[in-house]
């Protein structure tokens, strides 16, 4: 994708004024690297790192960048602890779930550092808020899972003029680089359009290899504390490609493209935009019949559904229900009485050769996406009486039957 003349990037953050005998020592370590030394120690003393999202990514990039005695770490998230969680975003604990992600985080990295400083944002970053959140920060470090929030950050960070350090994961594969507009490609210059909605997995869908994030978090650390302190060579116009079942890591070029809209030399993106509409994704409803390319389908609720099926086990009601999620979640949970149908039998329209003609059909998936489209295809293609369950397999757990597991 085009060769980048690789250079050192200058230290973004001044030194602070002394380094205490305790910080010494605990810093020994950093002191005695010439990269890095008793100056860049200073430096990691100054810094504020901004951390979005305190997930799988999020966990260990906190916890190393207090190890490494990052001065001031800010922690954005709006989300709990969830026990599906627990597998790979090692910062929270069986005791924290429920409690609130940032509020987790904070308390392990004081158990780790008490000499660095947290600061967290309890919100959900969006365009009203992004540039005022990222201002305070010299380095923004992206953790997070969804590609809306992935556009905003880097938009923020070009319009700001700071760099932020990417990682994705999925599965077995993950990705780093560093977005560093003026320097560098941003984000939207090698991903200029995001996919379409639904055609790839998170990992809450398609699942992640629990290790997997430590990894790629530990890198996104350690390009922070190199952009920090101005030591080696940055990934910038450099992605790193991991694979952890061939275990192997790749290096992929990339460069700025000159018509990027945000970083280019005409730019049309000067403040941030709609993100969700950008990226497509749905708006919530709250219209009992929804409409998507001129097809209707109607909604069910939880407990409605519960009435329902307990009405046909009595041969009261005669309806299809269909779950279109991937095989690996049903064997996490499912719905009784639920046939399997996968999503992509929907759409190459194989789907509908498998339902009995004039019967009423009830789709769903994990909270109510996947099932929204499989229904919009249905109806579209001529069904009549389809509906939605809204809020999917995890309103049915929350609704219905507590007892079965949350991912």
């Amino acid at each position: 994708m085009g060769n980048v003349a690789h250079m050192a990037i200058p230290p973004l953050v001044e030194p602070a004024d002394e380094i205490t005998s305790q910080e010494r020592a605990r810093y020994a370590r950093h002191i005695l690297l010439p990269e890095v030394g008793l100056l860049g120690q200073r430096r990691l003393k100054n810094a504020r790192v901004l951390v979005v999202g305190a997930g799988g990514l999020g966990s260990p990039a906190l916890l190393y960048l207090a190890a490494a005695g990052v001065g001031t770490i800010g922690v954005v998230d709006d989300d709990v602890v969830d026990t599906s969680n627990l597998q790979r975003q090692v910062i929270h604990g069986t005791d924290d779930v429920g409690r609130p992600k940032t509020e987790s985080a904070a308390d392990a990295v004081a158990r780790v550092n008490p000499l660095v400083r947290v600061v967290r944002h309890d919100t959900r970053l969006d365009s009203s808020n992004a540039l005022e959140v990222l201002a305070g920060y010299d380095v923004v470090l992206d953790g997070t899972d969804n590609f809306p929030t992935r556009y905003l950050v880097n938009d923020a960070c070009v319009l700001l003029g700071k760099p932020h350090v990417w990682a994705s994961i999925y599965r077995f594969d993950g990705q780093v680089s560093v977005w560093f507009a003026g320097r560098g490609p941003c984000y939207r210059c090698v991903f200029p359009e995001p996919p379409p909605p639904g055609s790839v997995p998170s990992c809450a869908t398609g699942g992640v290899l629990g290790v997997l994030p430590a990894a790629m978090g530990s890198v996104q650390v350690a390009e922070t504390l190199k952009l920090v302190t101005g030591s080696g060579d940055p990934l910038v116009g450099r992605i790193l490609v991991h694979d952890s079942l061939r275990q192997t890591w790749d290096t992929l070029r990339v460069r700025r493209d000159p018509g990027c809209p945000v970083c280019g030399e005409a730019p049309s993106v000067t403040s941030l935009i709609d993100y969700e509409s950008f990226c497509g994704v749905p708006g919530a409803s709250t219209d009992a019949t929804l409409t998507s390319a001129g097809a209707s389908f109607g909604e069910v609720t939880a407990t409605e559904l519960a009435a329902l099926l307990a009405a046909r086990e009595r041969g009261e009601e005669r309806f299809e229900l269909v779950d279109v999620r991937d095989p690996g979640e049903r064997e996490v949970v499912s719905i009784p009485g639920a046939q399997p149908i996968h999503l992509e039998e929907f759409r190459d329209g194989t789907a509908a050769g498998r339902l009995a003609p004039g019967i009423p059909v009830i789709v769903h998936c994990k909270s109510g996406g996947r099932s929204a489209e499989a229904a919009a295809l249905l109806a579209a293609a001529g069904r009549g009486d389809v509906r939605n369950l809204t809020g999917g397999v995890l309103a049915w757990v929350r609704e219905v039957d507590p007892s079965l597991p949350e991912y």
